[in-house]
């Protein structure tokens, strides 16, 4: 799946609008395409950038019936079953990223879940509202205010090991993470004593109920700190929940330090752009963070710029695109999910499931192995007919001729961009046997299965 291996197969991908389709979309669909056509380059960019004007209501009614769990509150979710909580969290956030028509907001949805990751292994019915409260909240807000959010969170906050802080015994996990992969980055400047003693300002920061923030004056280290080069004076039990401040003080000195910004905008570079982004560009998309205290709609915006998208290096799906993708193409009937989050599964990226705070990688290197597991999940999802789970309809690819049928594909698939090499191989195979409907699906997994829709 190396790039450079195939570059002539991608000629027909010329277009700067469908570049800002892919990027900006799980999948450069018909209808995808004819309102980027229809608005226009900068047009279609703000369409998907001031995403609350798009109505979602369809799809926020299919999530509310179909997995009713994720409006409940944490006292519910700590009783109902594990299992089952997972299963709804995992098959809406799918549902939502195929068939939303805020297709932007989604991948941001997602950028963020891997900037601030967390394993449901360990946090379980928590993360529902850390996914609602923080991440799907401010995904497209501005990041001091995500992050603040998520140093609030009950499920941040188990997850690294804050809960078991205390004066006596400061645990380091949290303070260690917010600096290394929230804020700074590994390279930030800070020190293992700047670790030391964040970790001491954030005692107290804990978790009371099933799932409710809280500061605890009691377990507050009260002595003096010094961090990043500011002095935290010592303060007193007396104080009470004034003792918060010193973390709220530290967490705005984070959002606001310059390393800050570099570090977010070349991780939004690399997501959106390029896995390599130049030091012009980081340096500019950070000047955007700073101008705009960290607007992530301003720096999405200046990332997907008409002078450098055409210019961008193709980048392979992970799973979850490649899936997502799969179903914004075939544009399925969905009774269910389960099948489909199975196969997610298989595919190598379960959903909420990478236990380092890492998040899943993003990296061709890490993905490029997994062809054999694409072919199989595009042989099972072209082959689906299920009234009871998820039904892919060939009607429309039966209405006319098999070239006609290739050519529906071209448009669901590949946004009208299909390279000549693949158009060739889906017609020779089409043509090589009865056109009915197996044959159509078998056509329609290669369509998944083809090295040109790996790339986006």
């Amino acid at each position: 799946m190396a790039p450079n291996e195939n570059v002539a197969a991608f000629a027909e991908w010329e277009s700067t609008l469908g570049r800002l389709v892919r990027r900006a979309t799980y999948g450069p669909t018909a209808a995808e395409m004819a309102k980027a056509k229809e608005l226009g380059f900068q047009g279609y960019l703000n369409y998907q950038l001031n995403y609350t004007r798009i109505n979602d209501d369809a799809v926020e009614t299919a999530v509310a019936s179909k997995w009713p769990l994720l409006a409940q509150t944490s006292d519910v979710l700590f009783s109902s079953d594990a299992g089952q909580v997972r299963q709804q969290l995992s098959e809406a956030t799918i549902y939502r990223a195929a068939f939303s028509q805020r297709q932007l907001y989604h991948r941001m949805v997602e950028f963020w879940s891997d900037h601030f990751n967390q394993d449901m292994d360990k946090v379980g019915y928590l993360l529902v509202a850390d996914m609602r409260d923080v991440i799907r909240k401010h995904a497209l807000g501005k990041f001091p205010d995500m992050l603040k959010a998520s140093a609030h969170s009950a499920s941040m906050l188990a997850y690294l090991d804050q809960t078991q802080s205390r004066n006596t015994a400061p645990n380091q996990n949290y303070a260690r993470e917010i600096m290394e992969l929230h804020t700074l980055g590994v390279d930030g400047g800070y020190t293992q004593d700047d670790v030391a003693a964040l970790s001491r300002v954030l005692t107290g920061w804990t978790v009371q109920g099933r799932g409710n923030f809280v500061f605890n004056p009691a377990i507050h280290d009260w002595t003096a700190k010094t961090l990043l080069g500011v002095t935290i004076p010592a303060g007193s039990p007396s104080l009470g929940q004034a003792g918060i401040n010193e973390g709220e003080q530290i967490l705005e000195l984070l959002v606001n330090h310059p390393n800050t910004a570099r570090y977010i905008s070349t991780k939004m570079l690399m997501w959106l752009l390029t896995p390599t982004p130049s030091e012009t560009q980081i340096s500019a998309i950070a000047s955007v963070y700073k101008a705009t205290g960290g607007d992530i709609k301003a720096m999405v915006r200046a990332i997907l710029n008409d002078a450098w998208l055409p210019v961008a290096p193709m980048k392979l799906r992970r799973p979850f695109h490649f899936l997502v993708a799969s179903l914004r193409s075939t544009n399925p009937t969905v009774t269910t999910l389960t099948t489909i989050n199975g196969q997610l599964n298989n595919l190598g990226q379960a959903l909420f499931a990478w236990d380092t705070p890492d998040g899943y990688p993003d990296k061709i290197e890490y993905w490029a192995g997994n062809i054999v597991p694409r072919w199989n999940y595009a042989n099972v999802l072209s082959a689906l007919k299920s009234t009871t789970s998820l039904a892919v309809d060939t009607a429309a690819y039966l209405a006319g001729s098999p070239d006609a049928a290739v050519d529906l594909m071209d448009q669901n698939f590949f946004g009208g961009e299909m390279p000549l090499v693949t158009r060739n191989a889906l017609l020779t195979y089409i043509k090589g046997g009865t056109f009915n409907d197996t044959r159509v699906r078998e056509t329609l997994g290669l369509a998944v299965s083809a090295n040109a829709f790996q790339w986006y």
